[in-house]
């Protein structure tokens, strides 16, 4: 009832109902009470206040229960249209403050947290990871060997290309790493 008193005042949709837009699929009729639809779908005058109390009314409802955007939009474009429905519905969701205290992890659970063994000794136990894709110097490396000592936090940046094999880092190890902290 509301809508269909509304839908006289917003130029934009009697454009519509009067076909005046070029290129206009003739999806838009007039029911049997004079309210305009679009392919059997209430048309929604542009009001923020009638706008916010449909988006309210469907997001908050004992039925409803605070909906996702996706099952939000689903539900109401079987029923209304309106320009730009979709973005309206995902910025009202975005604005929920119960949505966005109350959202669902679909992540797989952790399990039991094992923390890793604290080493004895500076350099007992290290890690390493290589950067690469990264632009090639002037001497052809083109990545960066990160050594770390996990006891201290120490680490070690050592210039590589990605074509060194095995035991050219090993050799690099040996002569960067174990001539300072030792074996």
């Amino acid at each position: 009832m509301e809508i269909r008193k509304a839908q006289p005042g917003d130029a934009e949709l009697q454009k519509h109902a009067k076909g005046q837009i070029a290129r206009q699929p003739p999806d838009f009729f007039k029911d049997k009470f004079g309210t305009l639809r679009f392919r059997g779908r209430i048309c929604v005058p542009n009001q923020p206040d009638l706008k916010k109390k449909i988006l309210s009314e469907a997001h908050e409802s004992s039925y409803s229960i605070h909906l996702g955007g996706t099952k939000m939009y689903e539900d109401l474009k079987k029923i209304f249209w309106w320009d730009g429905m979709k973005k309206d519905i995902a910025y009202f969701v975005a604005c929920c403050d119960i949505c966005n205290k109350v959202k669902a992890n679909h992540q797989k659970p952790a399990g039991l947290l094992q923390p890793l063994p604290v080493s004895q000794w500076k350099w007992d136990d290290v890690c390493m990871d290589f950067i690469t894709g990264l632009p090639r110097t002037q001497r052809g490396k083109d990545a960066i060997w990160v050594i770390v000592d996990t006891l201290t936090k120490v680490a070690h940046f050592i210039p590589i290309s990605t074509r060194y094999r095995a035991d050219e880092l090993a050799q690099l190890y040996v002569s960067r790493i174990v001539s300072l902290h030792g074996v």
